[in-house]
């Protein structure tokens, strides 16, 4: 049996220097468009690994901390699982915690998705970004983009 997912996770914001954010299709939910997501392996795995791990696998951009680096927002969302994924959670568990990450890319970069994972990637303005996202707080980051990098 698949160990429980730990229900605490990163949420990685992509975007250009001009604001323009990847948004990528989830393959076990067509339609489904999203920011890089993904919980951490292990409950001591620190946030900035679990954000630099899921980056990779999910677009097989490198956060090498001097061209790409990850920017941690210190920033955590508590939100309701939905109903939809709960099996993957232990009984009982409804409630996630998600920590934002956001990591500047040039437009050129290289995506590789995950064919498990995802089905599709875009660009978008992020206030078009922020609207095409199915998650309120996915979303919300989005949005907060431009005030984070100030």
């Amino acid at each position: 049996m698949k160990p429980y997912k730990i229900p605490e996770s990163v949420l990685v914001v992509i975007h250009t220097a001009d604001l323009q954010v990847l948004l990528i299709e989830r393959a076990d939910k067509p339609g489904y468009w999203q920011s890089v997501t993904g919980s951490l392996d292990a409950p001591d795995e620190p946030l900035l690994a679990t954000a630099t791990r899921e980056l990779f696998e999910e677009t097989g951009i490198v956060a090498d901390g001097e061209r790409i680096v990850l920017r941690d927002w210190r920033l955590a969302n508590v939100y309701e699982i939905y109903p939809v994924w709960r099996h993957r959670y232990a009984p009982g568990v409804t409630q996630n915690t998600e920590h934002v990450f956001s990591v500047e890319v040039p437009r050129d970069v290289a995506i590789t998705l995950s064919p498990r994972e995802h089905l599709n990637h875009v660009w978008l303005p992020h206030l078009d970004a922020a609207d095409k996202c199915f998650s309120a707080s996915n979303a919300e980051a989005i949005l907060q983009l431009p005030h984070q990098l100030r």
